[in-house]
């Protein structure tokens, strides 16, 4: 399975912000849309991330407020991204060895999505719950041996 399997399912719903905006109307959006991460465009180019986990960190360091900061000074600058041809047995390994919640799908310069560890857990399940469906069919339907006299 590939991430373009994914995206094909998941739709093409994308919701970015630039730089440039603040911090409080990034989480506004992040709330209102209920959606755990934030792509950060700018000039049409992926400049960074904006996940929950930012938003907590900067939680943290200001005593629970956002303050007046702007999402370019708490954003991943270098955020992991795939591609959509990306195979999902590796981007399980790349979001569990980077602790990544969230990852850009780039085909070249182009954004073409975001996947999640919640979307990759669902195809997991999805897909072995087909296999587990295959196969308890080829074994329900398994040939009996013909005695032999």
């Amino acid at each position: 399975m590939k991430v373009s399997d994914i995206l094909r399912v998941k739709g093409n719903t994308l919701f970015t912000v630039s730089p440039d905006t603040s911090l409080s109307a990034a989480v506004h959006i992040m709330a209102e849309k209920d959606i755990g991460s934030l792509v950060v465009m700018e000039y049409a180019e992926l400049v960074g991330i904006l996940t929950f986990r930012e938003v907590i960190n900067t939680l943290a360091k200001n005593h629970g407020t956002v303050g007046t900061v702007h999402v370019r000074s708490v954003m991943d600058q270098a955020p992991l991204t795939c591609t959509p041809e990306t195979d999902l047995d590796e981007v399980r390994r790349m979001m569990l060895e980077k602790h990544a919640r969230y990852l850009p799908v780039m085909d070249a310069k182009t954004l073409m999505g975001v996947i999640s560890f919640y979307d990759v857990a669902k195809a997991v399940v999805e897909a072995q719950s087909f296999e587990n469906t295959m196969l308890k069919a080829y074994i329900r339907d398994w040939p009996t041996e013909e005695t032999k006299s």
